[in-house]
């Protein structure tokens, strides 16, 4: 980014940059026109990054430019917090919403800037240390769709059942990448400024700066005083010295990872290194230093050949899978069947749990305010713990984590305990051991009559008991052997053993 766009013009100067061969009050001029065309109110994706900046401080000026009398129509500012976004980002995202709200009400614009996030019980940490969701990867890219894409798709049909129509404004540009370049081609209407969502009926797209180059971003944004007040300064800060992009607001799935940018997660494991937090890490934030351990951590579990260590040999289903026709060579180079690991092990993430909750205590106590997980997700996970398909937490050891990083305790909802204590597991392992029968079997079929108890109908009973007796509850070292003697025809070749050695015994023994 070159020195030479740290200056300031006049207003003239201003509506007189010429960016991608145009001069700025010609597209100010341009998003007037559409605004005042029809009665659909506009969403404008704020990412918090450079081009979501500039889109918004347009559309503002744009507003600002026309008379009450024009401004009838309402304009809704999103931002999508998963809860896990760079702890930097999270303060200057907050402190531009209320500047914002503030600001045009003072006014008197129709504009109203809103933070949504994920369901509580969907969030980063529900799903990985609630129900032990491996971190995310390239492969399964697990949270983007619940984390960023359903809060803001969610927000956008609100509106489009409230007015009927809505027009979606994003900072999306042609060159950004190749593949952003064909989605914007792809549902563009011709003759039209605006093009179709690619998922959400009735919603439509407007993307001013589509034609723009990272650099003319930069030179409007450090031209340019912010509409609402201040300037762009502290978000150059935050790009100097890395290369790394922005994570823009995500309403579909073409989006590509945010994992290198410096305004995704903090927690990203989709790429192999987080070089923007590394930069973020190197250029002043070092306190942030703990958090790219933690994240770092996370992701070497992904690594294949740590996969075994962390994660269980049973998926959530109770069942032990293989990927069809592909193999890998186990320990001493056999080729084996290719085993898909299940959710992480429960030791684990009581310990990262317990982790996470000590650096966020820590940073407290250094002047940091920051929330690294909600007390409403510890409440999650604490159910997801007790009721794990795998390995209940029979003893409700959250609480007794949380104490001891703490010193005090939640509002633990005390009827939120299973029905078991760890006497019972003991209890219940005792007799599994001495009948040869899963301990834990026996615990799940216990808990589906408790839970039909008072039914005056059981419909389906049959049908959830087989289920369970079907589950995978052997040992990993069994269920292999049962799956290779069944993929390798073993049953019929010892079957037909068998019935060679009947056959030579009937010959032998008179009839």
């Amino acid at each position: 980014m070159s020195e030479s766009f740290l200056y300031r013009t006049t207003e003239a100067q201003i509506s007189a940059l010429n960016l991608a061969g145009r001069p700025t009050r010609d597209l100010i001029s341009e998003i007037q026109s559409l605004y005042l065309e029809d009665s659909r109110p506009w969403v404008i994706g704020f990412s918090g990054g450079k081009d979501s900046t500039a889109v918004l401080q347009l559309v503002y000026t744009a507003l600002l430019a026309l008379n009450d009398e024009q401004r009838k129509k309402d304009v809704f500012v999103v931002s999508s917090d998963t809860l896990v976004e760079t702890p930097v980002v999270v303060t200057l995202i907050k402190r531009t919403i209320a500047e914002i709200n503030e600001a045009g009400a003072l006014a008197n614009l129709p504009i109203a800037a809103h933070q949504v996030v994920p369901k509580s019980y969907n969030t980063f940490w529900v799903n990985l240390l609630g129900k032990g969701y491996p971190a995310p990867t390239q492969q399964f890219r697990w949270c983007t769709e619940r984390m960023k894409i359903d809060p803001v798709s969610e927000f956008i049909l609100e509106k489009v059942a409230e007015y009927g129509e809505v027009v979606v404004v994003l900072g999306s540009r042609r060159q950004e990448s190749a593949s952003r370049a064909q989605v914007i081609a792809k549902y563009r209407i011709d003759g039209s400024l605006l093009g179709r969502h690619s998922s959400l009926p009735n919603a439509y797209v407007y993307m001013p700066i589509e034609d723009w180059s990272a650099d003319e971003v930069w030179e409007y944004l450090m031209s340019a005083p912010r509409p609402w007040g201040g300037d762009n300064r502290r978000l150059l800060d935050l790009y100097k010295g890395s290369n790394a992009g922005e994570c823009p607001i995500v309403i579909d799935t073409s989006t590509p990872s945010c994992g290198n940018s410096r305004f995704g997660c903090w927690t990203c494991t989709v790429v192999t290194t987080d070089k923007a937090m590394e930069s973020l890490v190197e250029h002043g934030e070092s306190w942030m230093s703990k958090l790219l351990d933690f994240r770092n951590m996370l992701a070497r579990t992904t690594d294949p050949a740590r996969k075994t260590r962390y994660r269980n040999h049973r998926r959530r289903t109770g069942k032990v899978t293989y990927a069809r026709g592909e193999l890998q060579d186990d320990a001493d180079g056999t080729r084996v069947r290719k085993h898909i690991p299940g959710p992480y092990w429960m030791k684990y993430r009581r310990m990262w749990l317990r982790g996470l909750l000590k650096i966020e205590r820590d940073l407290r106590s250094q002047g940091h305010d920051i929330e690294l997980i909600t007390r409403e997700e510890l409440h999650h996970i604490r159910h997801e713990w007790l009721n794990d398909p795998n390995e209940p937490d029979w003893e409700d050891r959250l609480p007794a984590i949380y104490r001891s990083v703490y010193e005090h305790d939640l509002d633990w909802i005390q009827n939120d305990a299973g029905a078991f204590t760890k006497p019972d597991a003991d209890l219940l392992d005792q007799l599994g051991a001495q009948y040869g029968v899963s301990g834990t079997l026996v615990r799940k079929l216990i808990e589906l009559e408790v839970s039909m108890d008072g039914l005056s109908k059981r419909r389906g009973t049959i049908d959830k008991i087989h289920s369970l007796l079907t589950q995978d509850w052997e040992h990993l070292e069994i269920i292999v052997r049962r799956e290779d003697l069944e993929n390798d025809g073993g049953y019929e070749e010892e079957i037909s053993q068998l019935q060679k050695a009947l056959d030579e015994i009937n010959v032998l023994v008179p009839q």
